[in-house]
Parts: C-alpha cells; structure tokens; sequence
C-alpha cells in the first residue's frame, strides 16, 4: 500500500472519527437537555398535585368538588401540552443538528469521491472511461437519492408539525368547551 493511500485512510478515518464526535457531542447534549426538561416537569406536575391535593381535600360537599376538579383539569392539560410542546422542539433541534452534520459528511464525500473518479479516469488506461461514467453514475443516482431522502425527512417534520398544532388546538378547544360547560 503506498504512502498516499495510507495518508487517505488515515485522513477518512480521522473525518469519520470527528463526525462519530459531533454526532456523540449532539446526542449527549440533547440527553442533558431532556433530563432537565422532565426534571422541570416533575417538579412542577408533584407540586401541582400536592396543590391540588389540598384542594380536593378542603372540599366541603360533592358540588364543590366537581368545581375544583374542573378548575384543576385545564392547567394540568396545558401543562402536559406545554410539556408535549418542549419534548417536540428539543427532539426537532436535535434532528436538526444531526442531519446538519450528516448534510456536511455527505456532501464532503460526494466532493471527494467525485474529484477521484476524475482523477482516475484521467489516469485510467484504454476502457477506464467506461468505468468512471459507471462510477459517476452511481455517485449521481446516490447523490439523487440523499437529496430524496432529505425531502422525505423535511415533509415528515412538517407533518409532525402540523399534528402537533392540531392536537393542540383541539386539546385547547375541548378543555375550553368542557371548562365553559361546567361553569354554566
């Protein structure tokens, strides 16, 4: 094996190592982030209980009861779907970043992979040309296909989007409408 080839296996594995990094940095960062999302959560859904606890138990008769049930019901709903809410942006940022890096990976391998088919079929001896058109061909059709993927990925987050709103929309309406019932 000569020596270039040595430096560019020693090159690529040192890329692939510093991706497997960013991608490590970004996954632990993102566990951080979400223990201290429900580490938050917790808190305040064991003081929100205790709370409504106490009031439960200050409840002289059953109507009174009905009323702090009902006053209790909609900020536990908000509070789920603003918990819900948190947990859907941080795991968007995340995919976010991921396919950040994965986008520059890619595109740093299609560069290179392209500049050695050139090289090569520069090089290349009598018929290596009908290798390199092969070569780039499949770089083509991979290229297509990421790019593919990519869309694919961005059309699923805008679904997921447009759920999310939806769910939380109706969640708002029917706690309004259950909430507005009652008081009537």
């Amino acid at each position: 094996m000569s020596t270039n080839n040595l430096d560019q296996l020693a090159a690529a594995q040192k890329a692939n190592a510093e991706v497997t990094m960013a991608l490590m940095r970004t996954a632990f960062e993102g566990m951080e982030k979400l223990a201290a999302l429900n580490m938050a959560a917790s808190r305040e859904f064991f003081n929100a209980a205790v709370a409504n606890t106490q009031q439960v138990l200050s409840a002289k008769d059953a109507q009174e009861l009905a009323k702090i049930n009902a006053a209790v019901a909609q900020p536990n709903v908000q509070k789920l779907m603003d918990y819900s809410r948190s947990v859907y942006d941080l795991v968007t940022q995340l995919q976010h970043e991921v396919t950040s890096v994965m986008d520059a990976q890619y595109s740093n391998f299609s560069k290179k992979a392209s500049a050695t088919i050139d090289k090569t079929s520069a090089q290349a001896p009598v018929g290596g040309d009908v290798f390199a058109a092969a070569m780039k061909s499949m770089l083509d059709a991979t290229n297509q296909a990421f790019g593919n993927m990519q869309n694919m990925a961005k059309q699923m987050t805008e679904i997921a989007d447009a759920n999310l709103q939806a769910a939380s929309t109706a969640t708002a309406k029917a706690v309004n409408a259950g909430s507005t019932g009652k008081k009537k």
